[in-house]
């Protein structure tokens, strides 16, 4: 009976009860899986690090295959004294907001390689977007990821008064960049709040005082489509979205290139190979390597990069 129970990762598994359709299975792990089938699907529940029984909890989850000291390994710098958040950012922190979103699939996609994969080009993002490397610096420049938790010296205070009825500026916030992928402006605050039930438009201070809350709001914005009919990054990268002939047409492949097109629009995509994209495509490639995948599972140019790519969604600049 046992041997139906293929779990899909290589841990031996013992079956210890059966009681109304719902298999309890203890991994020498200390890990216990429950298994149950629902309309013909089985479905599964980990704990509280894959909870709610969840398809894609039947899959290894991230710390099955991601642990701490290669959290360390991939931001090796991000507490030396000249980092600008040191202590805030931990892999407790990581794998705590992870839980919320891998009964949803992230990180429990697929077979081990395409799930490690996409732990790669999260991170990809989020090293590139929090790193204070550079050429030069100690360890090279990809090694100081996680250097900031939030702009050091914004130029404004990012209050657009336009979505004054929807996400209106709570009086004195100010909605500089925070977090792994850092939100900026008052109606990305209100939405990522809406997203994680809290009360970012208020107190947007939040993101930057709590870590699993920084890395919640990285996920959410990771696996949320940013309009209605558009993929998700998460979509576009695990293979879940399929192009339309428009799509095609734009270059949009799904693929790694996308979800830069999908988090940064015409900021970063379709003006050929600029530093804005490359850095980010750097990193993804140097975690691969790290996580003992290779950058050679990165994939072809046309799938890596956006360089050729239409936004989704163009920014409305003027003419001049």
């Amino acid at each position: 009976m046992a041997a139906n129970f293929n779990m899909g990762f290589a841990i031996s598994v013992v079956i210890i009860a059966a009681v109304a359709g719902v298999w309890v299975v203890a991994a020498q792990s200390s890990k216990e899986i429950i298994v149950k089938t629902v309309k013909g699907q089985k479905v599964c529940d980990q704990g509280w690090e894959c909870k709610g029984f969840s398809k894609f909890c039947c899959n290894q989850t991230i710390s099955d295959f991601f642990q701490t000291y290669q959290f360390e390994n991939l931001f090796a710098k991000r507490n030396t004294p000249v980092a600008h958040a040191v202590g805030f950012w931990d892999y407790k922190s990581f794998i705590t907001a992870a839980a919320k979103y891998q009964p949803l699939g992230f990180g429990t996609t697929g077979g081990k390689l395409t799930q490690m994969k996409e732990i790669a080009a999260f991170f990809g993002h989020v090293g590139a977007k929090t790193s204070c490397g550079y050429g030069v610096a100690t360890g090279g420049p990809l090694a100081w990821g996680l250097c900031y938790n939030k702009e050091m010296s914004p130029s404004q205070d990012y209050c657009d008064e336009y979505y004054k009825y929807d996400y209106p500026c709570a009086p004195g916030a100010q909605y500089y960049g925070r977090g792994a992928i850092p939100i900026y402006w008052n109606y990305n605050y209100g939405a990522v709040g809406e997203g994680l039930k809290e009360d970012l438009l208020n107190h947007p201070e939040y993101i930057e005082q709590n870590a699993t809350l920084a890395f919640q709001a990285a996920m959410w914005r990771w696996m949320t489509p940013v309009k209605k009919g558009q993929p998700s990054a998460h979509d576009a990268f695990v293979g879940n979205w399929k192009p339309t002939k428009n799509d095609t047409l734009a270059k949009r492949f799904p693929g790694f290139g996308t979800t830069m097109n999908i988090l940064y629009g015409d900021n970063v995509c379709g003006q050929g190979d600029v530093d804005s994209m490359n850095v980010i495509i750097s990193h993804y490639q140097y975690y691969l390597d790290l996580m003992g995948v290779g950058r050679e599972e990165a994939g072809p140019h046309e799938v890596l990069t956006c360089a050729e790519q239409a936004a989704f969604n163009p920014s409305y600049k003027s003419s001049s």
